[in-house]
């Protein structure tokens, strides 16, 4: 073939494109746009596709990225599958690689963001949390992801914001905030943390101006607006109409395409400079047009398709192509699409291909092989015909069945062969399943929920065993939603879809009625709505909260609050907690209350969850959760609470005995405390974090010795365990060993040197000595991995103090008290420095 010529297979791809997407003056009108000058009137910066499911948005968009590619563009396709603008961003960036402009510095800038946000979770766990145990699991993770966005540091994103209050957590907000100054080596890399998108975005624009010098356009097309444009579309006001991003290129053309019109508020102002496209079904002219380019023009046939498809393209299409010789043979296409379609197909494996490719919800020709479970050879040629078909969506390297035309493929095979069905989606849950296995091998498994591979693998999977009805698909797909629940609102939503993907697809209204009422949860209460949902569900209402319990302040080190007892009154929440109905204790293994026929009172078929008895671990796993994101804001006692309800599920939870044990502990329950601990470490002598708690609850109890074994064990089990070498050294204070004292606290510092909290407790340990000047550069180096550490400021004053320096004493004294005005210990010291200087 000579060059430049162009391929029988594209041109089929472009009449095929024009004849079903027709929509000819919103085509000449974009294609128009670039006729005109970025400084002509006329010329649009945006334009605005929208209008109801199926009626071609997705289609016009894709003919709209074609057209602008025909003028020489660089374009960029993103779509529902980019939950965030740092994702969207990532999508741009290799969109543009392929095509041979790579941005850069963009891409570096994003590296570092992925790498900032673990170090920010990292820190948020020390911040929130004042004694963590070293090596935070995922859950542990999903809690600092929590408390940065209760903080407001991590707006709109993270699991657990609605339960994370600003207001109460202000002043972990505040120690947080210096703890990631101090930690990060430039103020962009918290703004990187905090708020991604002012830091991206500048260099998105000048990587933009860079690449137009090298093409005549830039155009960005954001496909499913209703669902991107929650957390885009402030950001693309911002971009287009202000300058807090810098200056774009003026040849930067964006298009949107979502359900709803542009928000007027917003994008009033923009009018002349965008263009709002409504689609409606198609006129008549536009439907003849496109009957006759495939050679129905019969008045009669015309006539019947017309009123049958109510002008939608799709279903247009699919008339056009069946060659219907009259009336009689136009039939409705939502309800025998396939035979319609296919009626002129003789070739039987080709009919069954056009079926098989409908039943993933994307096909590539790997799916699609084992879809049509044929020889590679062949299913590579018949995955090149299905690719021709005009109901087949092109997105990237994959294809997608319009859902107009795929719905009554689907119901067809459902209803002509339950057995072939379930045999279909068998077979490719296995495939799914073993390419997943295959993306784990050698990997640690905490990260593969990050792997956008591995999500969507794992989506299909479960997608295909819920099609297939699976008898354990919906509670693993229900526990792996406990999971995304941890990872954020993003993730959790791909789980809640797939359970109302395969309850529509399959015909399974109890699934359905899952993923209509989990989609609720979340869309009014996020993650934490989602989960007490899975709870009520199972008899388990969310626990009611014990009143007038002590919350934890401050932190380690000097006392920073007074007393800490337990009012009298306080209830048993280790025993029932307050409040009517049944409690965790009354329920049976199913997870239902034992004297209630819960399912009695379901309301109808339709709307009621499929009866899943959820097991107990995972009920214990969501109360687990939910103790933490109450830890993360000091609430220990709501978090014993939760733990309690977990325990009664699995009492033999070392993990869960441990964590209560912690929470006693900090509540000041140490005889509690130490009975918890003792039965995890008995349960699991190989938890160091549990012993570490054990130590430190035995100490305070008075038992120096006892405390001393405890956390030898805890030392034993990990040697660097920094938290636990502080509470040793703490021991050794108690037993008179000041240089065994001095020498934990030296391996704790070793352990951890960006530990503020280790570093002033061996300032302390050097005071004791009689060490004050090291002292004092110990208490600095603290105060410089965290600014807002009152203890080491009062303690810093008083090593002054003992130096002579009394104003320096005074200095750190008044700091100390102006973070924490009820910080006793430090008025005590400032009243002593007074009473020096004034005689």
């Amino acid at each position: 073939m000579a060059r430049g010529r162009v391929s029988l297979q594209e041109l089929v791809r472009r009449r095929t494109r024009a004849g079903l997407v027709a929509r000819s003056a919103e085509r000449e009108l974009f294609r128009g746009n670039f006729d005109t000058a970025p400084e002509d009137g006329r010329h649009r910066f945006l334009f605005h596709v929208h209008g109801t499911a199926g009626v071609g948005k997705t289609r016009l968009v894709k003919e709209f990225e074609h057209l602008a590619r025909e003028q020489g563009a660089l374009t960029a396709y993103v779509n529902e599958t980019s939950g965030s603008v740092p994702e969207v961003l990532e999508s741009v960036c290799r969109q543009f690689a392929l095509r041979g402009h790579r941005l850069k510095e963009l891409e570096r800038m994003l590296a570092t963001h992925r790498e900032r946000r673990h170090e920010a979770e990292t820190a948020a766990l020390a911040a929130l949390d004042p004694a963590p145990d070293g090596a935070p699991s995922t859950g542990g993770m999903a809690l600092a992801r929590a408390g940065l966005a209760g903080l407001g540091l991590v707006p709109g994103v993270a699991p657990f914001a609605a339960v994370l209050d600003p207001a109460q957590l202000a002043h972990g907000a505040d120690r947080l905030r210096s703890v990631l100054a101090a930690r990060f080596r430039s103020h962009e890399d918290v703004r990187l943390v905090l708020d991604p998108a002012s830091v991206l975005t500048p260099v998105l624009t000048d990587e933009l101006d860079a690449v137009a010098a090298d093409v005549p356009w830039i155009v960005l097309l954001l496909d499913t607006y209703e669902r991107t444009g929650p957390f885009l579309d402030a950001w693309l006001h911002d971009l287009l109409t202000t300058d807090r991003y810098g200056a774009l290129p003026d040849t930067v053309v964006v298009v949107t395409a979502g359900q709803h019109p542009a928000d007027p508020a917003r994008w009033g102002t923009f009018a002349d400079f965008m263009t709002s496209l409504p689609l409606q079904p198609f006129t008549e002219a536009e439907a003849r047009g496109l009957l006759a380019e495939r050679g129905v023009t019969a008045e009669p046939v015309v006539a019947e398709a017309l009123r049958l498809t109510g002008g939608l393209p799709v279903l247009l299409s699919t008339i056009a192509g069946t060659r219907p010789a009259g009336p009689e043979d136009v039939t409705d296409p939502s309800a025998t699409a396939v035979e319609r379609f296919l009626k002129w197909e003789q070739d039987p494996g080709r009919r069954f291909a056009a079926l098989a490719g409908a039943l993933p919800r994307l096909l590539d020709a790997d799916v699609f092989a084992v879809a049509a479970d044929c020889d590679r050879d062949r299913a590579e040629e018949l995955y090149a015909w299905v690719e021709t078909l005009p109901f087949a969506d092109r997105l990237g390297g994959r294809i997608r069945y319009h859902d107009i035309v795929r719905a009554p493929m689907l119901r067809l095979q459902r209803g002509r062969s339950p057995r072939g069905w379930a045999d279909g989606h068998g077979r490719l849950a296995q495939a799914f399943c073993r390419w997943r296995e295959q993306t784990e091998s050698g990997r640690d498994t905490g990260t593969l929920w990050l792997d956008e591979t591995w999500c969507e693998l794992r989506l299909g999977e479960l997608y295909h065993r819920l099609c297939a009805a699976g008898p354990t698909a919906v509670s693993d797909t229900l526990r792996d939603l406990v999971e995304a629940c941890d990872q954020g609102e993003a993730l959790a939503a791909r789980w809640v879809r797939v359970l109302e993907d395969a309850g529509r697809d399959a015909g399974a209204p109890g699934v359905s009625a899952w993923g209509d009422r989990l989609s609720a949860a979340l869309a009014s209460g996020g993650t934490r709505a989602v989960l007490d949902t899975l709870l009520d569900w199972a008899g388990h209402t969310p626990l009611p909260v014990p009143g007038r319990l002590p919350v934890r302040q401050g932190g380690d080190g000097p006392s920073t609050t007074p007393g800490g007892a337990v009012p009298v009154d306080t209830p048993d929440f280790l025993g029932d907690p307050v409040g009517a109905g049944p409690t965790p204790w009354d329920l049976d293994f199913a997870g239902a209350p034992a004297d209630v026929d819960w399912m009695s009172q379901e309301q109808d078929r339709l709307t009621t969850p499929a009866d899943v008895a959820l097991p107990a671990p995972l009920l214990a796993r969501i109360h687990r959760d939910r103790a933490l994101a109450h830890a993360a804001r000091g609430e220990h006692a709501f978090a014993v609470t939760e733990l309690s309800g977990a325990l009664a599920l699995t009492p033999d939870d070392a993990r869960t005995l441990a964590l209560r044990g912690e929470y006693l502990r900090a509540l000041g329950l140490h005889a509690e405390a130490v009975a918890d601990l003792e039965q995890a470490t008995a349960l699991d002598p190989a938890d160091a974090y549990a012993w570490a708690s054990l130590g430190a609850a035995r100490l305070t109890l008075g038992h120096p010795e006892g405390a001393r074994t405890a956390l030898d064990h805890a030392l034993a089990l990990r040697p660097d365990y920094t938290w636990a070498l502080v509470r040793r050294a703490r021991v050794a204070r108690e037993l008179g060993d000041p240089e065994g004292r001095l020498a934990a606290l030296d391996r704790a510092v070793a352990a951890e040197p960006d530990s503020a909290w280790a570093h002033c407790e061996r300032g302390d340990a050097l005071r004791a000595a009689d060490r004050d000047r090291e002292a004092l550069t110990a208490y600095d180096r603290a105060l410089a991995l965290d600014p807002g550490y009152a203890s080491a400021y009062a303690s810093r004053g008083v090593a002054h103090h003992r130096l002579g320096h009394l104003d320096e004493a005074l200095a750190d004294l008044d700091r100390a008290l102006e973070l924490n005005p009820s910080y006793a210990w430090a008025r005590e010291r400032r009243d002593a420095v007074v009473q020096h200087r004034d005689g």
